[in-house]
């Protein structure tokens, strides 16, 4: 006897490994089919049931490929939609990985900023103190350094400035 049974099977064109389990009971079969895929991350794919096909011998051998085409190919595709959300998934958290090093960078780059000009100003602070205005208005940082810090860098330009022509007039 020739059956074409697995080539039947191959002809569905579906991935992953077959589990069939058939018990009898007296004239009739039930036939449990579990189409699996291990490599597939995702632990939903636990959670599909197998197709029960019941009947006597000639009723599943008439209608058997008919009967588990569809549903087969639905849990292919299943499969498939699972393992490319996981790599979309897994390339989504990358890419958020890089995003937040990257704000890090960013915060910290701005954090050394702020605290190399407070500190510049804080020489500025002293030399002013000491009267020493032409060596205050050298130490200024420059506007093109610290754009965001302009305005006060040329108001306190502007004080100094008016200082030191108050001490050179007297």
């Amino acid at each position: 006897m020739t059956t074409n049974f697995f080539e039947q099977l191959i002809a569905l064109q579906v991935q992953g490994n077959w589990k069939m389990t058939i018990q009898q009971d007296g004239e009739r079969l039930i036939v449990s089919i579990l189409l699996v895929d291990d490599k597939i991350g995702d632990e939903a794919r636990k959670m599909i049931p197998p197709m029960i096909l019941k009947g006597t011998a000639q009723e599943i051998d008439a209608g058997f490929f008919d009967s588990i085409k569809e549903p087969v190919q639905q849990t292919a595709v299943l499969f498939a939609n699972m393992e490319h959300y996981l790599k979309q998934l897994d390339e989504a958290k990358a890419q958020s990985a890089m995003e937040k090093d990257k704000e890090t960078k960013e915060r910290k780059e701005k954090d050394e900023r702020k605290k190399k000009f407070a500190e510049t100003m804080k020489k500025v602070d002293d030399l002013d103190e000491k009267k020493q205005y032409q060596l205050a208005i050298a130490t200024l940082p420059k506007t093109d350094q610290f754009p965001e810090q302009a305005e006060e860098i040329n108001k306190r330009l502007e004080e100094l400035r008016n200082k030191n022509g108050q001490l050179t007039l007297m």
